[in-house]
């Protein structure tokens, strides 16, 4: 595979770690990044070897974390579109991918690099896609998936899990609540701890959504990425993957402003941004229709909010009502049908368009996560 992996490192204390272990989080709590040789990376990586390879998950393959090639796990990932707006909007379509979300990229990467490591069965908690996602790649890879699920997330995800050979428990309470039955999974059977940041290659997955970015932007990326933020993990993994592509010489343009969106109905986060925390405090009795950023407390909510500060961006929370009317406006005048997190971004970019924040002639992308049809 060529990968050019090094170590880990820990996003908090900065402590090094073997890679080629089992490994979650760091001593201190701190979530795992993984770290790549990029002076190797750039010698045998530029933008004529990548022409000559398949528009997939795994062309970029110096920066992800597999070494072996007969570990790599594919649904037949390609490339997914960039959608214009009439507003002058652009919409990254995520909805294409195998079981229909952005999810499929973190899943991909990740139990293709637990396999590598002997890893046979995984556990996560989940508000939906994410499950889905990962019990279909464990079932490709000949592995098992164990979801917890909140009984409030729609009930497409627990038939999804369950078609697709998961064990499944329906949880009473928030994803947090469904952490916590994970945990003790992990604690009394010794599952793999898939659960958002405690392992370390779902980031690596999600962050070829940044590298498909910089290269349809013809690697000048655009001002401003909207990303409705659960966990944040796609938004860490699109600020990663710029970076490392700028140490590669692949760009020169200042990373753009990401803007970090949440319903109103659970808004840690832009809680967290308002009062000029460095992370947040967990968020009572979320309720929102956006159930796919429906995250009372990420555990990587530190490293949204520096990359929030680092790029210039801002953090914006949107009601229901909003992200309701985004969906039908869009999907009437576009013929565009975005997930209620999509519209969230939608909503939000309108939102601060009107406040000046956004400037005329720059140019937004916002990423639509998943299919709505799972939702309507």
């Amino acid at each position: 595979m060529s990968t050019a992996l090094t170590h880990l490192e820990c996003s908090k204390c900065g402590a090094r770690h073997d890679a080629d272990i089992e490994q979650h989080l760091c001593s201190c709590g701190g979530p795992l990044l993984a770290r790549y040789d990029l002076k190797r990376a750039r010698v045998l990586l530029n933008a004529s070897v990548l022409a000559q390879r398949p528009a997939d998950l795994w062309r970029f393959r110096e920066l992800l974390p597999v070494r072996d090639g007969q570990n790599v796990i594919s649904l037949g990932e390609r490339t997914t579109p960039i959608v214009p707006l009439s507003d002058g909007l652009l919409v990254k379509d995520e909805s294409p991918l195998p079981t229909g979300s952005f999810k499929a990229r973190g899943a991909a990467i990740g139990i293709a690099r637990a396999r590598e490591l002997g890893v046979r069965d995984i556990a996560l908690p989940t508000n939906g896609n994410a499950g889905a996602a990962w019990a279909a790649y464990a079932a490709r890879a000949g592995m098992r998936a164990h979801v917890a699920i909140p009984a409030a997330a729609p009930s497409i995800h627990v038939r999804e899990c369950t078609e697709l050979g998961a064990e499944v428990r329906v949880v009473d309470g928030t994803i947090a609540d469904a952490g916590k039955l994970v945990a003790r999974w992990v604690a009394s059977d010794g599952y793999y701890d898939a659960s958002t940041l405690k392992e370390p290659y779902r980031i690596e997955g999600k962050k070829t959504l940044g590298f498909e970015i910089a290269e349809q932007f013809e690697w000048h990326l655009p001002d401003i990425v909207v990303y409705p933020t659960g966990g944040g993990v796609g938004l860490i993994g699109i600020h990663k993957a710029f970076e490392e592509l700028r140490a590669l010489g692949f760009m020169s343009n200042r990373t753009p402003r990401f803007v970090a969106v949440q319903s109103t109905g659970c808004a840690p986060l832009v809680r967290a941004w308002n009062e000029r925390r460095t992370e947040s405090v967990l968020w009572e009795n979320p309720n929102t229709v956006a159930y796919g950023i429906s995250v009372p407390k990420a555990i990587g909510d530190f490293i949204v909010l520096r990359i929030l500060r680092e790029t210039g961006g801002t953090a914006i929370a949107i009601p229901d009502d909003a992200i309701d009317e985004a969906r039908r406006r869009i999907a009437r005048g576009a013929g565009l049908l975005l997930c209620p997190e999509g519209a969230a971004a939608a909503a939000a970019a309108d939102e601060l368009r009107k406040s000046g924040w956004i400037h005329d002639g720059e140019r937004v992308l916002m990423i639509n996560t998943g299919s709505a049809l799972k939702c309507l």
